[in-house]
């Protein structure tokens, strides 16, 4: 039996499409629902959040890229899945600077949408392993696993829950350069294809959130052919 925080909307104005999605889905134990219309969504999901939405960008009344901004913008703190047209590489950047958690590529095989969503519902429910911190002290930088918050000089940081994933990932990892791939696979659960530029994007969204300069970073550095380094202070972690 699904539970609440299986709960999926399908954002999709084809319906045939929307309909074999839900169907697939649903045989596999989720909760679904499906809404047509851009704008109708965006209510929808502030005024009874799904655990995630998977959100087709071409769609009547507002398009997907818009539903995200406002639904972001409103607190929605869940996943969101994008469904893109495969050449369009413009909106897959576009949605993760929105906000948005993952994206698939139509035409959409289910079996994939299925793993992607399973991935992203997983990151948001699974505890902690034992004897691993759930609160990380870098300065001014305080990173929450268990609440998955992080504040800076006291002050929340607005964070979307692929961008708090992604900072964990690193911090938790200070003083090691993850690569591309053992990246990928933490975050996304796929191999790195060479090509795919969402981490990067996500990494030039978080820097300047966490006080570090976007330009000559010294806390999250790319490091040339090898991946991602969070730096750790001279005073190491709290």
């Amino acid at each position: 039996m699904a539970t609440d925080s299986e709960h999926i909307l399908i954002v999709e104005d084809d319906h045939k499409l929307a309909a074999l999605i839900a169907e697939f889905l649903q045989t596999n134990g989720l909760q679904v629902a499906i809404e047509a219309d851009g704008r109708q969504a965006v209510g929808r999901i502030q005024t009874s959040p799904p655990a995630l939405v998977v959100l087709d960008i071409m769609l009547p009344g507002m398009d997907g890229l818009e539903v995200c901004r406002q639904v972001r913008e409103g607190g929605y703190a869940g996943a969101i899945l994008m469904l893109t047209a495969r050449s369009e590489d413009e909106d897959h950047i576009k949605g993760l600077e929105l906000g948005a958690d993952d994206y698939v590529n139509k035409p959409v095989r289910p079996q994939v949408l299925l793993a992607r969503i399973r991935a992203l519902l997983r990151r948001r429910q699974d505890a902690e392993p034992a004897g691993a911190p759930s609160r990380l002290e870098f300065g001014k930088l305080v990173i929450d696993h268990v609440r998955r918050e992080a504040w800076l000089a006291g002050e929340l940081i607005d964070l979307t829950g692929a961008e708090f994933d992604l900072l964990w990932l690193l911090a938790s990892n200070a003083g090691r350069i993850l690569s591309r791939e053992e990246t990928f696979i933490a975050l996304r659960g796929i191999e790195y294809d060479g090509q795919d530029r969402s981490i990067d994007v996500r990494i030039s969204r978080i820097r300047p959130k966490i006080g570090d300069d976007p330009d000559m970073p010294r806390m999250i550095k790319t490091v040339r052919s090898k991946g991602y380094l969070f730096v750790v202070p001279e005073s190491g972690p709290a």
